[in-house]
């Protein structure tokens, strides 16, 4: 695998969630289905735990690229972070007729940078598409089934 390829991950990745953590708990506090009110400071906490595992998961299958675990961890987010630019940013953005924090760097970043490291990883015969279909949709339900626990730790650690 590239190295190069696993370095523009975390830069897309980190700029999504540097966007989402500056706009997302204020827009967070007007009605809707998409996203419950969240603080700053349980966001915050959520969004870098998130980080941390996204930089964890590239560099663990860039350095252990034999591990299938590494890879299908790996492989998950970047699918997760591909669907996540759609549902709900995108969704949310066009339902709601405004703007839903993420959108620009999730369209812009998330999706291509993401799709070519899957498409090289396809090129390499890294990773066939049931890795990409189950590892995404895994990985994704891990992820949505955290925040909520990572909102709660978030709000207890420093209170708003």
């Amino acid at each position: 695998m590239d190295y190069y390829l696993v370095v523009f991950f975390c830069l897309a990745i980190t700029l999504h969630n540097i966007e989402e953590a500056i706009w997302l708990p204020k827009w967070s506090q007007q009605s809707s289905r998409f996203q419950k009110p969240v603080t700053t400071s349980e966001f915050h906490f959520a969004v870098i735990f998130i980080t941390i595992l996204a930089y964890l998961s590239a560099f663990s299958f860039l350095y252990m690229p034999e591990s299938d675990f590494a890879k299908w961890i790996f492989i998950g987010f970047l699918g997760s972070m591909i669907f996540n630019a759609i549902f709900p940013h995108l969704i949310a953005t066009v339902v709601m007729k405004k703007y839903a924090p993420g959108l620009l760097t999730g369209l812009l970043l998330n999706i291509p940078i993401n799709s070519l490291v899957i498409y090289r990883m396809f090129s390499n015969h890294l990773m066939i598409w049931r890795e990409l279909i189950l590892s995404t949709f895994v990985v994704g339900m891990i992820l949505l089934a955290l925040i909520p626990v990572l909102f709660k730790v978030g709000g207890k650690i420093n209170p708003s």
